[in-house]
């Protein structure tokens, strides 16, 4: 049988830290992710030094206390299926504590090198945009936590709901090559990605490919709860198991804050295919926060 492939990054333990990527542990440029848990008075103490920092609120609620501001939050979601994320945003060179306020906390961050100082800002589930992309059984909700234009350097963020069944990150798509027109838009760049997957029941899952267009790079890897999965470059479409809604936090970090990407040719024809949307959605609204 075979092992479990090499982008597939198994959750370190069931609490606290279970989750640290880095560039030298994925091999790759710019990214990096961690995700804790932590208990009612808890504290984690951290300094971004040279990086922009994303921190976002699974389960539960915090405090932050920073040389940047103070924020808190009182009604944090009690799982990802139930509500939408708080999002503070922290810029290169904050010292801050944060410290759990409900019995449990779960939280997902992401940081990369920023050369540019951005103001912090926090941002709460009934500012956040939410958008219903897509139609047919490819249909699915993107909270955009961190979209481009947000006020940062490199770091892009967003929870994505995928009904069960449907297909999602579809048409396939890349971000590993910077191409810019004639003009200096920015038609593709090079983005590392995470993929950060929760599940309502333990025995769920998805099924993700990545893969190139000459296939040197060719996974398919079937993520569980808490699992992540990581995309140095290809095409990397998501499909979730009948009878099972799944969630995924994507942090992605490169040359260019943005959401450029190019489609598989062999798919891009499915844009203009669909017919309805999904009555599914949305699965989660700001209403439902009420930890």
């Amino acid at each position: 049988m075979k092992k479990d492939s090499y982008l597939l990054v198994k959750p370190q333990q069931a609490k606290g830290i279970y989750h640290s990527v880095t560039p030298e542990t994925a091999n790759w440029n710019y990214l990096s992710f961690g995700a804790r848990e932590m208990k009612k008075g808890e504290k984690w103490e951290h300094e971004t030094q040279g990086n922009e920092m994303v921190i976002v609120l699974l389960s539960g609620n915090f405090k932050v206390g920073s040389d940047k501001g103070t924020w808190e939050t009182h009604n944090g979601r009690t799982s990802v299926f139930d509500g939408v994320a708080h999002t503070l945003y922290l810029p290169r060179n904050s010292s801050f504590v944060l410290t759990a306020t409900s019995d449990m906390l779960d939280i997902a961050y992401g940081w990369c090198k920023s050369d540019v100082d951005f103001p912090a800002k926090f941002v709460t589930p009934e500012e956040t945009p939410v958008v219903i992309f897509g139609g047919d059984n490819a249909t699915r909700q993107f909270n955009d936590l961190v979209p481009p234009g947000f006020g940062c350097s490199k770091i892009v963020v967003r929870e994505v709901y995928t009904p069960s069944g449907n297909w999602s990150s579809f048409p396939a798509h890349k971000h590993d090559e910077r191409i810019v027109d004639g003009e200096g838009n920015v038609l593709e760049p090079i983005q590392e990605e995470t993929y950060f997957y929760k599940f309502q029941k333990p025995e769920a899952y998805a099924i993700q490919q990545v893969y190139t267009a000459d296939r040197s790079l060719d996974e398919i890897v079937r993520p569980r709860h808490n699992d992540v999965v990581m995309i140095p470059k290809g095409f990397h479409p998501v499909v979730a198991e009948h009878g099972f809604h799944c969630y995924y936090l994507n942090f992605l970090a490169g040359t260019d804050q943005c959401l450029a990407n190019t489609t598989d040719p062999d798919h891009e024809w499915i844009y203009g295919s669909w017919k309805t949307k999904d009555d599914r959605l949305p699965l989660v609204t700001a209403q439902m926060n009420k930890h």
